[in-house]
């Protein structure tokens, strides 16, 4: 047996998420449905990271134990020829047999993009939060200089999560401009790990903040008295974009 590490990039429009689930399409299955038609066996996937339903992935890691070596270079092309259009496989690695793509992982970062116009752009629309509102790019990026540490982020967790602790780190979070197309609003954030919606929650908090419905300060305060209905709403699947999975990649893979 080969422990092979797929990097994949997919349009989350029309996927429950990356996990099987009962009620729709997933990524996953649609990757082991292409694994199992190049391998001719069953193949179970494990993933980074679930991703919610409608949530996009540039770099979305997964590993698999599969039955024979094919080279690494060749693994994309004969997983492309089979995906449907909205999967692609990036890049194939193999790993040790111990490598795990969700407990391996250190880290993952993420951009959720807002675009602030008047009008609904359709060629935007599929990846990103249209609102009329023109948020203050200052007070968002004041409200995201409370938001790194090592801090408790129930304010910022949905309500169904299976977490044990709401204690989190967060690397960085930033606001900045496109800068190709006007009205276009990123907030990346780096973190260790995250809660159910995190991301998302943070992003309407920081978009409250820029409209002026929450103050920078407020946003201060919900990390010193957590209280999730004084945070901003959850932002819509669609705006957020895994961008990055960080792995030790020299301790894990393996040339074969």
């Amino acid at each position: 047996m080969y422990k092979l590490v797929l990097e994949s990039r997919y349009d989350g429009t029309d996927f429950v998420g990356f996990q099987i689930q009962d009620n729709g399409r997933s990524v996953q299955g649609v990757l082991e449905e292409a694994l199992r038609e190049i391998y001719k066996t069953d193949i179970d996937l494990t993933g980074c990271s679930r991703t919610d339903s409608g949530v996009h992935a540039a770099c979305h890691v997964s590993s698999a134990d599969v039955p024979f070596f094919i080279p690494s270079e060749k693994v994309p092309l004969a997983l492309n020829a089979v995906l449907p259009p909205d999967v692609a496989v990036k890049s194939a690695w193999y790993a040790k047999e111990d490598f795990n793509a969700r407990f391996m992982s250190l880290g993952k970062r993420y951009i959720y993009r807002i675009y602030s116009s008047p009008v609904r752009d359709p060629l935007i629309a599929r990846y990103s939060f249209h609102t009329p509102y023109a948020p203050d790019i200052s007070l968002m990026k004041e409200a995201a200089s409370y938001m790194t540490g090592t801090l408790d982020y129930a304010s910022f967790c949905a309500a169904g999560g299976s977490q044990n602790t709401t204690v989190r780190t967060v690397t960085e979070v930033n606001v900045t401009e496109d800068g190709k197309i006007p009205g276009l609003i990123l907030i990346e954030v780096k973190g260790e790990s995250f809660l159910y919606n995190m991301v998302r929650i943070m992003a309407g908090t920081l978009f409250y903040a820029g409209i002026g419905k929450i103050s920078p300060e407020e946003v201060k305060m919900l990390f010193e008295m957590p209280d999730r209905k004084k945070a901003g709403k959850t932002l819509p699947a669609c705006g957020l974009t895994l961008e990055e999975v960080y792995y030790d990649k020299e301790r894990w893979m393996v040339q074969l």
